[in-house]
């Protein structure tokens, strides 16, 4: 990847232009430019970021120049300027940073539909967070805890477990040294979890399987580690008449009066301090590439942002 000039775009029907002040940094990006997800070339990186409305095209209503708002699905985000729908758009409260404000937005509202729509938990719930010192799994914990449930969470390292717990997870799991499943059981008194949240995929998938108690879910939202291979779905029956879902963010943001309801969920807890974000790191635009490889290698931890100015 290589920063180079291309002409301001204007925003047409519907859309607005915005100057990026933080645009955040996740593994689609990576899947996208590798071609594990596939996409026509050329491939404009990065879907989120949070800036200031500087121009607006035809047909729009309800925002102005001047406006801080943030978005989650705008593609070609790592720039200094781009061009957003404006019914994807949310605005972004004084109080809350524009690092901030990006930092949330992909990872917090996945974070959201996963602990509130797709197995919604509540006080009493075991779950299994992997990566949960993730960008993801940092947030995770914190909502699953806001609600009173359990958080078990698997790390690679003795400082991520750190921040694992401080974010919420009641038990910290070393992958690296420790049999994530054989430890699961052994915490649950061999019942199993009620949800395994699962971003890293074919690696942990099988055991994440046998992490779950009877008719507990597989939430399976990454494949960090690579694709899941084609399994046999009788393991659903023989495991407990298990359930397996594959959400993807859009399905959970359809509408614009859900995407404004989580975001403003999101906000109202970074105000509050109900909810901390975690910045692992900076770069600047020109090292999107360094960036790129820091969180693949899984030398990050928490949020990756570049900041274009």
């Amino acid at each position: 990847m290589q920063l180079v000039e291309l002409p301001t775009p204007e925003p047409g029907p519907g859309q607005i232009r915005v100057r990026v002040e933080a645009a955040g940094v996740n593994f689609i990006d990576i899947y996208l430019r590798s071609g594990q997800y596939k996409a026509p070339l050329p491939i404009p990186l990065g879907l989120e970021g949070a800036g200031v409305v500087d121009a607006v095209g035809p047909d729009v209503e309800g925002v102005k120049p001047g406006d801080r708002v943030a978005w989650a699905d705008a593609p070609g985000s790592y720039a200094t300027h781009v061009v957003v729908p404006a019914a994807r758009a949310v605005p972004v409260p004084e109080a809350v940073s524009f690092v901030a404000a990006a930092a949330a937005m992909l990872q917090g509202m996945t974070a959201h539909y996963l602990a509130h729509s797709v197995y919604p938990l509540k006080a009493g719930d075991a779950c299994l967070v992997h990566a949960a010192a993730g960008g993801v799994g940092l947030i995770l914990s914190q909502m699953a805890r806001r609600v009173g449930a359990r958080v078990i969470g698997t790390v690679s390292t003795e400082e991520k477990a750190e921040l694992a717990r401080a974010a919420g997870a009641s038990d910290v799991i070393l992958y690296t040294k420790t049999d994530f499943l054989a430890e699961v059981q052994r915490l649950t008194d061999g019942k199993g979890v009620s949800v395994v949240y699962d971003s890293v995929g074919k690696d942990t998938f099988d055991k994440s399987l046998s992490c779950l108690r009877p008719r507990g879910m597989l939430v399976l939202f990454g494949q960090s580690s690579g694709a899941v291979p084609p399994f046999d779905a009788q393991l659903l029956s023989q495991r407990g008449s298990l359930f397996l879902t594959r959400p993807t963010l859009g399905h959970y943001t359809a509408s614009r009066a859900e995407l404004l309801s989580r975001t403003a969920d999101i906000f109202q807890w970074i105000k509050s301090g109900d909810l901390t974000l975690s910045i692992g790191a900076t770069f600047p635009l020109s090292q999107a590439a360094e960036a790129h490889a820091k969180l693949a290698g899984r030398e990050t931890h928490g949020k990756v942002i570049l900041l274009p100015g």
